[in-house]
């Protein structure tokens, strides 16, 4: 696969037009570019291999979201060229069928607004705005324990394992920083007096409406103000000095002193309490039907029924890394089954005793609490 401009005309062997073709074709069936990037990736398609002046190669590489969406989206393979906004004519002749291309831009348009529309339900309301302070997003996570649900942003770098490119924070209480950033931003209002309605906004309005970047930083939180109001602020503040015949501009950045109550996990994994509660039989019964589902998926991928990791998770409906986690379940020591079958052991999430399940049977008892 390769790129268009205006001002040269890519060459598309046949071989990578049918390749383009099925691509299309493929996201229509699937209706998803997660979907897709699996199918892709099973059937061996990879990106477009090309050797660089210096002799080092580029592409050959499985197809990633990012680069689908730019593909289906790419009208270049539909004779086409966009330059500054214009869409002309190229000189390339069509590779995808025109009414193709439209069923997938309409899929696409479809798939994009029921995304915005999950945003907006979402309850993480600083969602887009919040960057720690090595300019990496902080996205929305969470944990589930004892029947309550704990909301995190974690910072991308950490979340793709990039943690010596992650900022000072890398993981923040949701609800404790939605608090701080909330109140912060209302009392800047209140001071201004630059025509709020009568009715306040909700918290999300009032994030939408007036806050354009947030970073976390140590001690602080800075919030950056969007341009509208502090072209407001400006003017009110000017009209003010005009009148002191001081010369003074109106502030854009709140700074907040915090400090981060989240402590050094990351994705949002809140750590069990040092009381530790009884296995009920709730927690007996999810942890042994996961380790027998584990137990099979290690059985069908070695005896070929199945193919990869992959293929569980289009079963399961689950992302690959989180079957991955769950597998190692297959090889949790046959005591610590019998103890959990009796009740006989403290209570342990899922994954913990995923991550514990390591080739040494004795750390595995000593990480799942396990003495003798």
């Amino acid at each position: 696969m390769g790129y268009a401009s205006i001002n040269k005309k890519l060459v598309v062997v046949p071989e990578e037009a049918e390749t383009v073709r099925l691509i299309f074709r493929r996201y229509l069936e699937l209706g998803s570019i997660g979907a897709l990037v699996v199918d892709l990736d099973k059937r061996g398609i990879r990106t477009r291999r090309q050797k660089l002046a210096d002799g080092r190669i580029r592409g050959g590489i499985p197809f990633g979201v990012g680069g689908l969406n730019y593909l289906l989206r790419n009208r270049y393979f539909i004779g086409e060229v966009v330059y500054r906004g214009a869409v002309y004519r190229g000189e390339q002749e069509p590779i995808v069928d025109r009414k193709l291309f439209e069923a997938v831009q309409a899929k696409l348009t479809a798939g994009s607004t029921a995304r915005q529309l999950k945003l907006k339900a979402s309850p993480s309301i600083l969602i887009g705005r919040l960057f720690d302070d090595r300019g990496n997003k902080m996205t929305p996570s969470h944990t589930n324990k004892q029947g309550a649900r704990y909301r995190y942003y974690v910072s991308h770098a950490i979340l793709q394992k990039r943690k010596d490119e992650a900022g000072s924070i890398t993981r923040v209480p949701a609800h404790e920083i939605e608090a701080v950033v909330v109140e912060a931003v209302r009392q800047r209002l209140d001071g201004a007096d630059i025509g709020q309605p009568d009715a306040p906004p909700g918290e999300r309005e009032l994030v939408e409406r007036h806050i354009e970047r947030i970073t976390v930083m140590p001690q602080s939180i800075e919030i950056r103000l969007v341009t509208h109001y502090k072209q407001k602020n400006k003017d009110k503040r000017s009209k003010s000095s005009a009148r002191s015949g001081r010369n003074s501009t109106g502030p854009s950045i709140i700074t907040v002193p915090w400090t981060n109550n989240a402590g050094p996990g990351a994705k949002g994994v809140v750590h069990s309490p040092s009381q530790k509660s009884p296995m009920s039989e709730e927690n007996r019964d999810a942890l042994l039907a996961a380790i027998a589902k584990a137990r099979a998926w290690i059985e069908d991928l070695a005896e070929g029924r199945i193919v990869s990791f992959a293929e569980i998770a289009r079963k399961e409906s689950k992302v690959e890394r989180h079957i991955r986690l769950l597998a190692q379940l297959a090889f949790v020591s046959p005591r610590i089954v019998s103890l959990i079958n009796k009740r006989e052991v403290l209570s342990v999430k899922m994954t913990t005793l995923a991550k514990a399940a390591v080739p040494s049977w004795d750390k595995q008892r000593r990480r799942v609490g396990i003495s003798g």
